[in-house]
């Protein structure tokens, strides 16, 4: 067993390596080794060290997180992130036992993630005691927003000044280099910037300009802007940048912090003639900063959001040592398809190409949230046709649609050209009105389309995450979306809570049917050991109305057989095509019922899903 001294100097020889190869192309004014020391002692850890155990699961089938924000709800004279928790201890106090509360920092726009100041709680919510009294009653996961801050933010106004902390944070496609009197971690950009940046290929999700011309004291600078004006991209290749996010993260830590959502990590680093997304230094980034906070505290959790191709996603897992979870991002377009379709073809072959998350490892499964239905994570999945029918039926259900821009090479006399173009980038509709009908039309089976697709996902391998809005049964909120001219408002109701509690004491609104049927699935999911987000998964063929999966515990004591008629007609399933083992005892998790023949033939209504377990 090793010593403190010598896990100290193991720790201090992994972050040099790990920092070797993130600033392979960048000069440095001060050696790797001062940097890392300053890294492990910015966290704390020559105080306090624990040593990570590798393929450890910090999570089990008990797991539910809810995905909010910290004003989802309000109540009059006092503090929403107050109001929040005596929300959820009154109504999900037995299901939910961890909870997202999606930036509760200062912030200027896109609803908090154009940050103002990382280290303080929005007034307008609460402070860090509201935030410390959530984290002991739930596993609390925040958002670590740190690809951009706003524009607003004391750093960007040292940036316009060109002095004090942050004036040399920015990403910028112009000449300039830093103080040599700055701090000894300076970056050394004496050098001018290649600037052959193919600016058509690097990806991103919005049509807005890509950079911001800002008067600074030095000059008219262009500044990087991934997603908006306001959102100005932070500069990494500073490792002063990197410094201050590894203070920021002690900081959440010591506030009760257990898992961090990395923010738009797939477009951290730039490079010249590259995309831009995705790059051996983004991941190395992950890795380092797993190293960090996995030895402050060996249970915390690292989620990567990253809304690309399905592909492309699963990079984010690493060989085990990046993130812990990966948002399942093409689960929402494909489940939503499948049942706007009542075709599960689709589905069925993404479910089949799906690698089983290794044990330290897992996916993060989620069909709502508060942005929109990402159509990135379809593509290579769903036909271009199928993406067009979706994007057409979201718009005759009330949905707006999100464009990116992409570039198409042309040809003219034998001579390239690039031309922009929009593709859809995300479906903006709230879930309970995407699944209100079929491509045919709006129809009477809602609800219970809705209820089917969460029966899906809660069964499904992987951590479940539920937003707070399809908890809630919640619409279309057309006033906001007015109101704001952001289409992902749409989404982002905020309830008065006592006209919440008013419908919810209505038995038969949708708002108190959904909270009924949603705790009662959770409720079931949290006592089946082959509903462990790592137990054996296993896609069966019964055809293209009928969805079915087999679950395995890890200990192969208990298996499901999760069933969905995902159609609008009562469909048969004969028991054989299953193959239940006939030695077992067959029940029914939802219904209860009892399985007393297993060659005999069931019948599923619309929508209707059967958990058949042997336990």
């Amino acid at each position: 067993m090793l010593n403190p001294n010598d896990l100290q100097l193991q720790l201090q020889q992994r972050v040099a390596q790990q920092l070797c190869t993130i600033y392979a192309d960048i000069k440095l004014s001060v050696s790797i080794e001062a940097l890392a020391a300053k890294l492990i002692s910015t966290m704390r850890l020559t105080d306090q060290l624990h040593t990570p155990t590798p393929q450890i699961n910090h999570w089990s089938e008990k797991d539910t997180i809810l995905i909010t924000y910290g004003d989802s709800i309000l109540n009059q004279d006092e503090k929403p992130l107050q109001t929040l928790h005596r929300f959820l201890q009154s109504y999900c106090a037995d299901t939910i036992n961890s909870v997202h509360i999606l930036p509760f920092f200062p912030y200027s726009s896109d609803d908090g993630f154009s940050v103002i100041d990382y280290a303080s709680v929005n007034e307008a919510l609460g402070d860090w005691d509201d935030i410390k009294q959530i984290a002991q009653s739930y596993h609390l996961m925040s958002d670590l927003v740190i690809n951009h801050c706003s524009s607003r933010s004391k750093w960007f106004d040292n940036f316009i000044r060109g002095e004090g902390t942050g004036y040399d944070y920015f990403y910028t496609a112009v000449t300039y280099s830093l103080s040599n009197a700055a701090v000894s971690t300076n970056t050394d950009k004496s050098d001018e910037r290649d600037d052959s940046y193919d600016i058509e290929a690097v990806v991103r999700p919005r049509t807005s300009p890509l950079f911001r011309s800002t008067q600074t004291a030095s000059g008219e600078q262009q500044v990087w802007c991934t997603f908006s004006h306001d959102q100005v991209d932070l500069d990494f290749s500073n490792p002063k940048v990197l410094i201050n996010f590894v203070s920021i993260i002690r900081q959440y830590l010591d506030n009760g912090v257990k898992l961090f959502r990395l923010d738009a990590i797939a477009f951290l680093w730039k490079k010249a003639g590259t995309p831009c997304i995705n790059l051996p230094e983004t991941h190395e980034m992950v890795r380092l900063l797993r190293t960090l906070i996995e030895h402050a505290r060996p249970d915390a959790v690292i989620i990567t959001e990253t809304n690309i191709p399905n592909k492309e996603n699963l990079t984010y897992f690493g060989n085990g040592n990046e993130a812990h979870c990966i948002y399942n991002f093409a689960l929402p377009p494909l489940l939503v398809n499948t049942l706007i379709t009542g075709n599960c073809q689709y589905l069925k072959q993404w479910m089949m190409s799906m690698p089983p998350a290794q044990h330290g490892t897992a996916y993060f499964n989620f069909i709502a949230s508060h942005d929109g239905i990402g159509l990135r994570p379809a593509e290579g999945l769903l036909s271009e046709q199928e993406i067009n029918q979706l994007v057409t039926t979201m718009q005759a259900f009330g949905g707006e649609i999100s464009w990116r821009t992409v570039s198409t090479d042309t040809k003219n006399n034998a001579r390239s050209q690039t031309k922009a173009a929009r593709k859809p980038y995300e479906l903006n509709i709230s879930l309970y009105d995407a699944l209100q009908g079929t491509t045919a039309g709006k129809d009477e089976w809602g609800h219970l389309r809705f209820i089917c697709a969460h029966t899906i996902m809660f069964a499904l391998e992987g951590i479940p995450g539920i937003y707070i809005h399809s908890l809630l049964g919640t619409g279309n909120d057309y006033k906001k979306r007015q109101h704001t001219s952001h289409n992902r408002a749409i989404n982002r109701h905020r309830w008065p809570l006592n006209l919440l509690t008013a419908r919810l004491d209505e038995p038969e609104s949708q708002h108190a049917r959904s909270l009924h049927d949603i705790n009662h699935l959770i409720t079931l999911r949290t006592a089946q050991p082959a509903f462990h987000p790592n137990a054996t998964q296993f896609t069966l063929q019964l055809g293209e109305q009928l969805f079915g999966f087999w679950r395995q515990s890890i200990d192969r004591s208990q298996s499901i057989f999760c069933i969905s008629n995902i159609s609008n007609t009562p469909l048969t399933l004969p028991l054989v095509s299953v193959n239940l083992i006939s030695s077992d005892f067959w029940y029914d998790l939802i219904t209860g019922d009892t399985i007393d023949d297993i060659s005999q033939i069931l019948t599923l209504s619309p929508y209707q899903t059967l958990w058949l377990s042997n336990r």
